[in-house]
């Protein structure tokens, strides 16, 4: 067949169509894919890590559309490899494979495990790179291998705890970076850079818009060049030392978006403009203990989100106009100096999630956040907050999961709606003045409460019966109130999450029920505080695996302490108190647990007195009738202690030597007993940390008044009526 003229156009034509297609389509080269299959050749990978490079083989022939591999659509040829978090557990080849793939554009090697090798310098090839991120992979100095990528827009060798700048320094490795846009160089250990880092910065990456060195050990301080990087948005530099004013260059970055400068020691005065800059939208200061501040008044439409100024020394109030902030959704002033009171304008926050000004002088009443529907957090805890609490004050709040409005001056009544908010899981409100009865509420058996604290508070009438189907309730408190009538312990056994309960000192009935019987069980606390509850004998907490902490003070518990109570919790009971009851003896055979506090005063104990383990931390005796003798090991059994009282009982003989051990003690009580012979000359004179010794009352001899007084901590020292 002969081909005319016309028809080897057209067949050219066609062909050429064909490639296009081709390559329009993204069809890798041969080469391309031989290379690719010769990098995974040459690479290790942790077993237990999934890695998309199993993907890659010969059944699929197209390796544009491996996972990880980005091709140029036009030339088939590879310019992005993504191996991200491979597992890859052994260099790569730069050398001999990859260095062939020499028109890549992305290259990331990041969260690999390299065994510790240093960033390979083969890397210095890949001169058309745009991206390269080799974060959280390799270890040692960080060389010069980026001076010929001159396109270089993103660079990250973040979170490689091991990489350090030193030399060459890094106004060396970044000089040649003039399209730099993005810097992060996280936890990479520059501590040899001096204040010199800012200054390479500044003079070397003019399009900076990102920079991020946290953690990096740099110092102060910050080059003024540093403020005239126009297009500078994103700045963080938190976990550094830099101990140094705040500088006021920072108030030059007219593009700011993000300002992160936590925990960097910063003092001086923070300058009001940047709060001011139209583009800020996230600023965090926080522990900065020593930078003052105060908040300017707010431009209307800000882009404000994020303002953290906690543990800082801001003061002053907070403006109206923070109402303009409409974007505002976490606000932390706590631990700060602020005062006044806050702002009605704070209605307005509608977008407002977490809301956080706890530790501050903050007073008079609180705004209504009903209109901020996505609030899930507010803590005013600790200010001088008064007033009453509304019941529509958060109406609607149905994302609410914590209120803290602890250790302030509201009053009035606690409004059940607030107990029905149905995501609310820890509801705080001790330490203020809200009186009235509590009253049901409803759907409390879908209630998510699992924190709710009433103490200290005015609070009177019976415990609400909804309390009791609060199914994931872990802690309860509600001591320190006028709450009145009886509640039978059988009630509990609903509350089966329960791990905290404390009913202590309000006028209420405990009713145990049948000692022996096992349906009178609580859930499996660790904490229990039934002090001054109107208790007639001991509740039966056999069964209690993990108590830590029991306070059965203030009732009228009389008889024998049994012997079962030091077994409670199988090891885990570290404090108990039993003050202040009408017990006589403890029954025998015992073995006291391996407690930090033990207070058994106030009673009417007779016999030997109790032999503390060598753990107890502080152990109160006092106001009993022990007739025994002063075990002669006493001072080893107490040598971890602070606080030991064992005075105005009938003890005799003399204070052993062994006391010179118990070298932490700050109190030591023995006055009003029967003790005689000498008093231990560790306690006049070479005690280093007694604060208080009372041994007055008592029969001792010796110790003229001259030779008495040479201890260095000794605050309160009675020997009175020593014969």
């Amino acid at each position: 067949m002969k081909i005319t003229h016309y028809s080897w156009l057209l067949l050219t034509l066609l062909v050429q169509v064909s490639l296009i297609s081709v390559f329009a389509s993204g069809q890798c080269l041969d080469s391309q894919r031989s290379l690719l299959l010769q990098l995974k050749q040459s690479l290790t990978f942790d077993s237990s890590v999934s890695t998309k490079l199993v993907q890659w083989n010969q059944t699929t022939k197209n390796c544009c559309k491996w996972r990880g591999v980005t091709c140029n659509k036009a030339s088939g040829r590879v310019i992005g490899l993504d191996l991200n978090n491979e597992g890859i557990t052994r260099e790569i080849s730069i050398s001999s494979t990859l260095i062939r793939l020499q028109f890549l554009e992305r290259l990331n090697l990041a969260s690999n495990s390299f065994n510790d090798t240093r960033i390979p310098s083969g890397l210095v090839h890949f001169t058309s790179l745009v991206y390269l991120n080799l974060s959280n992979s390799f270890s040692g100095q960080v060389p010069n291998v980026f001076s010929r990528m001159k396109k270089l827009a993103v660079l990250d060798l973040s979170n490689s705890y091991s990489l350090k700048i030193e030399k060459p320094r890094l106004s060396i490795i970044v000089q040649n970076l003039t399209q730099l846009a993005e810097l992060y160089l996280d936890s990479v250990d520059m501590s040899s850079q001096g204040s010199d880092w800012s200054r390479a910065i500044s003079s070397s990456l003019p399009n900076l818009r990102i920079l991020s060195l946290t953690n990096c050990q740099i110092t102060g301080p910050i080059d003024s060049s540093f403020g005239k990087l126009q297009f500078l948005s994103v700045i963080k530099i938190d976990g550094n030392s830099l101990n140094i004013p705040f500088p006021e260059s920072f108030a030059n970055l007219s593009s700011l978006t993000v300002l992160s400068l936590h925990s960097c020691n910063f003092s001086g005065v923070f300058p009001k403009r940047i709060l001011q800059i139209p583009t800020l939208h996230t600023l965090r200061l926080s522990y900065n203990e020593l930078l003052k501040g105060s908040l300017p008044e707010f431009p209307r439409k800000g882009s404000l989100r994020e303002l953290f100024l906690y543990n800082t020394n801001f003061s002053g109030g907070v403006p109206e106009s923070i109402g303009n902030m409409g974007r505002l959704y976490e606000i932390d002033l706590s631990q700060s100096n602020f005062s006044g009171r806050i702002p009605q304008s704070m209605a307005k926050l509608t977008q407002l999630v977490r809301l956080n000004l706890a530790y501050n002088k903050f007073s008079g009443i609180i705004p209504p956040l009903r209109k901020s529907k996505n609030l899930t957090y507010i803590d005013l805890s600790n200010n001088q907050l008064s007033g009453p609490i509304p019941s529509t004050h958060f109406e609607g709040l149905d994302n609410l999961v914590h209120i803290d409005l602890s250790f302030n001056m509201f009053n009035g009544g606690i409004p059940s709606s607030l107990f029905a908010l149905p995501s609310l899981q820890k509801f705080l409100l001790h330490f203020n003045h809200f009186d009235g009865v509590l009253n049901n509420f409803l759907s409390a058996s879908l209630s998510q409460l699992e924190t709710l604290t009433l103490s200290s508070n005015k609070l009177y009438g019976p415990i609400p019966a909804t309390f009791f189907d609060l199914k994931k309730l872990q802690s309860l408190s509600l001591s320190y109130n006028n709450l009145s009538g009886k509640v039978q312990f059988e009630s509990f056994q609903k509350l089966d999450k329960l791990e905290v309960l404390d009913l202590s000192h309000n006028r209420l009935s405990i009713i145990t029920g049948p000692n022996k019987s096992s349906n009178y069980l609580l859930p499996d606390v660790y904490l229990l505080y039934l002090a001054s509850c109107n208790l007639k004998e001991f509740p039966n907490l056999r069964n209690q695996s993990k108590l830590q902490n029991l306070d059965l003070s203030d009732n009228e518990i009389g008889g024998e302490i049994p012997n079962w109570i030091w077994s409670i919790g199988q090891g885990s009971l570290s404090s108990l108190n039993l003050s202040h009851n009408l017990l006589t003896s403890l029954q025998q055979p015992y073995v006291l647990p391996k407690l930090t506090y033990l207070d058994l005063h106030s009673n009417h104990l007779t016999g030997e007195i109790p032999i503390p383990p060598k753990i107890y931390e502080y152990a109160d005796y006092s106001s009993n009738d022990f007739s025994s003798s002063i075990p002669a090991n006493i001072g080893f059994n107490i040598s971890s202690a602070y606080f030991f009282s064992a005075s105005r009982n009938n003890l005799t003989g003399i204070i052993p030597e062994s006391i010179c051990n118990a070298k932490n003690l700050a109190l030591l009580d023995l006055s009003y007993n029967r003790l005689n012979g000498k008093i231990p000359s560790c306690l006049l004179h070479k005690s280093k940390v007694l604060q208080v010794l009372n041994l007055g009352n008592n029969n001792f001899s010796g110790n003229p008044p001259g030779a008495i007084f040479k201890g260095r901590g000794l605050r309160t020292l009675d020997l009175q009526e020593i014969s």
